[in-house]
């Protein structure tokens, strides 16, 4: 069972890299040829196959496939999933916004560096200290840039919500029941404020204990 568990894992970390690095590719490409109006729409499908593919790894931790706790994993994925299907696809007024830009090239450099490290752990059992490195050090820079344009784009995105009324449900109505989908994302915005810290406080912490470990290996 083990050997199937390391089988799998290891199909799946790579798979979703080759998905990110053609995120990523697609992202460069259309910069450079049409600019940043252009990212969103050469980078949709892949983009959204590879953000949903991270639904998985909710699933690794809940069976105990993987190590890494549920609680680390559910907000980050979660909130990318809602940015992906809440924000872009839903609202494509935020497409051509430069944010998407930076949101697009953030995601796909961090998670090109993480699939590829637990890839290879997954194959040989170990990765170079130098996969390491950019494993636990990449998010220094990666993880601001995402997590402001992720902040940005809901921004944005508001003016739309409210004036489109989409996904909102009004009274009265059958299940006596509302929801207003303008108020949910500025609740989402609100989470961000403890979270973004609190989730970059605990990646330092995981930093400083996976090089001491490297420097003591």
């Amino acid at each position: 069972m083990a050997a199937v568990k390391r089988a799998y894992l290891a199909v799946y970390n790579w798979a979703v890299f080759f998905g990110w690095a053609q995120v990523l590719y697609f992202a460069v490409d259309a910069l450079l040829r049409s600019g940043h109006e252009g990212v969103y729409a050469a980078v949709e499908r892949p983009l959204q196959l590879a953000q949903t593919a991270a639904v998985l790894e909710i699933l690794h931790g809940l069976v105990g496939l993987v190590r890494s706790p549920v609680s680390a994993t559910l907000p980050q994925i979660g909130s990318r999933l809602f940015v992906t299907w809440g924000i872009l696809w839903s609202f494509p007024e935020t497409r051509t916004h430069i944010l998407v830009s930076s949101l697009v090239i953030s995601w796909s450099i961090t998670e090109i560096i993480r699939y590829s490290f637990f890839g290879t752990k997954e194959l040989f059992g170990s990765a170079p200290s130098s996969l390491l490195w950019l494993r636990y050090s990449s998010f220094l820079v990666m993880y601001p840039t995402g997590i402001s344009s992720e902040v940005g784009l809901i921004y944005i995105a508001l003016q739309f919500i409210k004036a489109s009324e989409k996904y909102c449900i009004r009274m009265p109505n059958k299940w006596n029941y509302s929801f207003d989908y303008f108020y949910a994302s500025i609740l989402v915005l609100l989470v961000y404020v403890p979270g973004s810290p609190h989730m970059y406080t605990y990646m330092l912490g995981q930093r400083k204990k996976a090089l001491a470990n490297s420097k003591t290996a």
